[in-house]
């Protein structure tokens, strides 16, 4: 029987976000926008988000930079889209640290503005090679579409690091998969198929932000005394228990498939030999206890190298819908704080 922990007191509303969310319109309801209109709500956030990355980054950056886009070769001929950002100068004239992000959304919304200001900020801070990848979204494209994607697009990295089609990428020096929400879920399970398949350049860190990793629904009983927060959130803001239905609905997944649940016990994946694990967990989430149960399971049980970075009393995601607030703006510090540590982790396991 696995320890069980009591997280809940991280659902205390922190007091600067309760104070923002007083003065904002209640959000319509999600059901059936989803289901229905997920082309219409996909190009309204879409716009909303390039309009934000505008106000937040304008031209920032960009004269340090040559972003591309292109497009990756699926398995089944699909080209999936992804844009490149690239440093101009390379330092003593070396190849950069790779990190591949997914996108947030639910498996539904999202795309490559999503990611915009992390790419920026890892490609000129970090001096990384950054690749953000526009998966398939459900429920044109349901599972495993999207963690297909994700993982073609890795092993496309993996093979093309360091040449034309993916310039001054080095691997060696660093290669990373990371994500938020959705997109972290890929990228946890691509960690698995990585190492399975003993990826070539392996891995080197996991980016996991807000991670789904298993089915909320049907929790592993050694674990659920430890996972309260899919049903005390069940009303949190940004994701309650009604979007995750609906978001899960539209994806559906195989729920024991480990494509998508880390803890399956009809289809055990191991959770062992996974590359240093940069882990980011909001209080005020249904998904919340169960990215700390996988936190503390890799730390504690298999010696993985992990970072833990808690927002208590923060809702799903909030630096993506509030950043606003002082807490976003440290989100971008933490994140590149957390990056770094896994850059010179994965420096250290290597040698």
């Amino acid at each position: 029987m696995a320890e069980t922990a009591d997280w809940t007191h991280l659902s205390q509303i922190d007091p600067e976000f309760e104070k923002l969310l007083q003065t904002l319109p209640a959000p319509p309801p999600i059901s059936g926008t989803l289901r229905d209109g997920i082309p219409a709500l996909r190009t309204r956030l879409s716009a909303a988000k390039r309009d934000m990355n505008a106000e937040l980054l304008g031209d920032a950056h960009l004269d340090e930079l040559s972003i591309s886009d292109t497009a990756v070769p699926a398995r089944d001929g699909y080209q999936i889209p992804v844009r490149i950002y690239k440093p101009i100068n390379s330092p003593n004239g070396t190849g950069h640290p790779l990190a591949i992000l997914f996108h947030g959304g639910g498996f539904c919304l999202g795309g490559l503005e999503n990611e915009e200001l992390l790419s920026r900020k890892l490609a000129t801070a970090l001096k990384c090679v950054v690749v953000n990848v526009d998966y398939r979204l459900a429920p044109e494209h349901p599972f495993p579409a999207g963690v297909n994607d994700a993982w073609d697009v890795v092993k496309w990295a993996a093979s093309n690091a360091g040449t034309p089609a993916l310039p001054a990428a080095d691997p060696t020096a660093g290669f990373l998969v990371g994500g938020v929400s959705a997109g972290a879920n890929l990228s946890a399970v691509v960690g698995t198929l990585a190492r399975d398949s003993h990826l070539s350049p392996p891995l080197t860190g996991l980016i996991l932000s807000v991670p789904p990793v298993l089915n909320g629904y049907d929790p592993p009983a050694a674990y659920a005394a430890s996972l309260r927060s899919f049903d005390q959130n069940a009303a949190a803001p940004v994701l309650n228990r009604e979007a995750v239905d609906t978001y899960f609905g539209a994806y559906a997944p195989e729920r024991d498939s480990p494509l998508f649940n880390l803890y399956s016990e009809r289809q055990p994946v191991s959770r062992a030999g996974l590359p240093p694990v940069y882990v980011q967990v909001c209080g005020l989430d249904p998904l919340r206890d169960e990215a700390l149960v996988f936190e503390r399971e890799l730390r504690t049980e298999y010696g993985t190298p992990t970072k833990l970075q808690l927002y208590p009393g923060m809702p799903h995601s909030f630096w993506t819908f509030f950043p606003q607030l002082q807490a976003s703006k440290k989100w971008i510090r933490d994140t590149l704080d957390g990056v770094e540590w896994l850059l010179e982790t994965g420096r250290k396991e290597a040698s």
